[in-house]
């Protein structure tokens, strides 16, 4: 298993996939590494020689923010705009979608399980015993 910006790479996949357990790298992104260090994108992980597997990890440390600083630059991000009010700030801090989304129906993943609330089932025309 190949190492790379401090993340085990499965060795049994091609390398273009491969490259996308890596926080921050996507299929373009992998391809472009690839390119770049003139490896075959087709080669599984688990035959790629040691030299390839250095200069992978010299382009990814190098030139791409990944992982962990990655990480600490969005949450640095969220919170610059917490502290400045605005508005997409605040619908971070409610845990609501931030982008425009509608949020009268759908929006579960972002709102978490639904919540039940007294005397909904009521409605409709139903009469009260």
């Amino acid at each position: 298993m190949a190492r790379l910006a401090g993340v085990d790479i499965p060795k049994n996949k091609q390398v273009w996939v491969s490259l996308q357990y890596i926080y921050g790298i996507g299929p373009t992104l992998s391809r472009r590494i690839l390119a770049e260090t003139s490896v075959s994108p087709q080669t599984k992980v688990s035959d790629l020689t040691d030299g390839e597997v250095s200069r992978l990890r010299e382009a990814i440390d190098k030139k791409y923010r990944v992982e962990g600083e990655l990480r600490k630059e969005v949450n640095l991000n969220i919170k610059r705009l917490l502290e400045i009010g605005s508005y997409r700030g605040l619908r971070h801090r409610h845990s609501l979608p931030a982008r425009g989304q509608r949020t009268r129906t759908n929006a579960r993943t972002k709102r978490g399980l639904r919540k039940t609330v007294a005397g909904r089932g009521l409605r409709r025309g139903v009469a009260k015993k």
